[in-house]
C-alpha cells in the first residue's frame, strides 16, 4: 500500500479498489495476473487424474487463460461466456460433480493465495 502512495496513488482510490476487491493482494494480482506455467502446474493434477474430453481440455484452458489475465476468478464466473459457450450449464455440463468440486476448490485457492 505504501508503495502505491509513493508512486502517485491516493490513499482513497487505494482505498476503494481494495474494498472493492476484497483486499489489496486480490487488486494487485488483478492488474499484473499470473505466470501461465504457474497456472498450468496447479491444474496438472486436476488434468492428469483421468483422461479429459476435447470440451473438457479447452474449457480447463479457458480457465488458465482467464487466471494468466486476472490473477484471480470467482467460481461463479464459469456460468457466464465463454465458459457457457462450450455448454449452456457451464461447467456442470462439462464435467462431472466431482471434477466442480475440485474446480472451484482451485479457484479458491489462488484467491486466497492472493489475499495473503
Amino acid at each position: 500500500e505504501k508503495m502505491l502512495v509513493e508512486a502517485g496513488g491516493s490513499t482513497e482510490l487505494i482505498g476503494a479498489a481494495k474494498a472493492e476487491s476484497h483486499g489489496l493482494g486480490i487488486f494487485i494480482r488483478s492488474l499484473v495476473g499470473l505466470e501461465r506455467e504457474s497456472v498450468m502446474q496447479a491444474f496438472s493434477e486436476f488434468v492428469n487424474e483421468t483422461t479429459i474430453t476435447g470440451n473438457q481440455y479447452e474449457f480447463i484452458n479457458l480457465v488458465i487463460d482467464e487466471l494468466t489475465q486476472n490473477g484471480v476468478m470467482a467460481a461463479e464466473r464459469l456460468f457466464e461466456s465463454p465458459y457457457t459457450d462450450l455448454n449452456a450449464q457451464g461447467p456442470q455440463g462439462v464435467f462431472p460433480a466431482a471434477k466442480v468440486t475440485k474446480l472451484f476448490a482451485l479457484l479458491d485457492e489462488f484467491r486466497e493465495r492472493a489475499a495473503a
